[in-house]
């Protein structure tokens, strides 16, 4: 292999390497500005926030998102709770839901 095949392959891989190279640090800079963009913190080389500065609105802001998450999900399981209930009672025999409204009565009624 002469010297002249080394320079035809190095024009032919110096372009591919280039083009690999643009696209990788165009999906870096993507990647940056989406997170940026979405409010996720970005970290430096040895793990330190870059973005956003970890100032006390950023803490307060997380507790209350924190603590609207924790409502959220509790008001989310009182809803499936209530969802299984009215799926029971569309799918449930009519009768089997009339001895069940009885039975409901009957046990009102006797504890009068």
């Amino acid at each position: 292999m002469g010297t002249h095949d080394v320079m035809n392959l190095l024009t032919l891989i110096l372009p591919l390497i280039a083009v690999v190279l643009g696209i990788v640090m165009g999906g870096v800079f993507l990647n940056n500005w989406l997170r940026m963009k979405h409010g996720y913190p970005l970290d430096g080389a040895w793990g330190q926030a870059v973005y956003p500065k970890n100032d006390g609105e950023t803490i307060e802001r997380i507790k209350l998102l924190t603590t609207e998450n924790a409502q959220l999900r509790a008001e989310l399981g009182s809803m499936k709770d209530r969802l299984e209930t009215l799926e029971r009672i569309a799918t449930d025999q009519p009768s089997k839901l009339a001895r069940e409204i009885d039975a409901l009565t009957i046990d009102k009624g006797g504890n009068a």
